[in-house]
């Protein structure tokens, strides 16, 4: 089986949290996939839909969501270059979420039985996907506590300040203390809980109080990063990250 570089992402990401040896790298390389491109606003899997495929994050962002009875929607994730989104869904076979392209992005489409196979045959990679779900779970709880304990001021701030060092530590940033927040505020406000117009409110808020600057309405920019991390009672260590990780300042 040939070996490209598109799956360098995924090798990337486990190998953060745990040490793979030259033959698992070139293990996940060689897994067969399709790569395609996602526009904006459409699904990369639907709720109740039987997942074939995990779909690796090759570059813009896209949402977890569930749709409630009265039909809102709660956005319960939001990924970037290098995660796997649909490895629950893939593991479970059928989807209890969807996933929804937040920009135009492309995924490379890996089939599950290959993710499993993979698993199976190198235990090393096996562990770092469990890894990978474990710290996807981690964070989740951190959204669940953000919704239901605490205001909505430090809700956002909470949120900007995680967006800030997940950009970060995956490359996706030019100045570090700049990033683009590609989401609109109905999709912050499916975020946190909370209405599109408290949603702006709060973050006009932020701004009047100089803990955030917006150069344009996609660009979040902040000045002092301990008084945004205080007021969102931020502390990264949900995400799990090495702790040679350069800190924000």
């Amino acid at each position: 089986m040939t070996q490209s570089l598109t799956l360098e992402p995924m090798a990337r990401t486990l190998a953060y949290r745990l040490n793979l040896s030259a033959e698992d790298r070139a293990a996940i390389l060689r897994l067969p996939h399709a790569v395609k491109t996602i526009e904006r606003g459409h699904y990369m899997v639907r709720e109740r839909a039987r997942a074939t495929h995990t779909c690796l994050m090759l570059s813009g962002l896209s949402v977890r969501s569930k749709v409630v009875g009265t039909g809102h929607r709660q956005i319960v994730a939001v990924h970037m270059k290098g995660d796997m989104v649909d490895l629950q869904n893939s593991l479970l076979q059928v989807a209890d979420h969807s996933v929804e392209a937040l920009t135009t992005s492309k995924v490379a489409m890996i089939p599950r039985d290959e993710i499993i196979r993979l698993a199976e045959e190198r235990p090393q990679v096996g562990r770092a996907l469990w890894l990978d779900t474990l710290v996807e779970g981690s964070i989740s709880r951190e959204w669940v506590a953000n919704i239901g304990r605490r205001d909505a001021r430090t809700r956002i701030a909470h949120l900007l300040c995680e967006f800030a060092v997940r950009l970060r530590v995956r490359g996706l940033v030019l100045d570090d203390r700049q990033y683009e927040l590609p989401m609109t505020q109905e999709q912050i406000a499916d975020a946190t809980g909370m209405t599109a117009v408290h949603v702006n409110r709060t973050i006009r808020a932020l701004e009047s109080e100089e803990l955030i600057h917006r150069p344009h309405p996609r660009a979040i920019q902040y000045r002092d990063w301990r008084a945004l991390a205080e007021v969102g009672d931020f502390d990264s260590n949900y995400l799990h990250l090495h702790e040679s990780e350069p800190s924000l300042h």
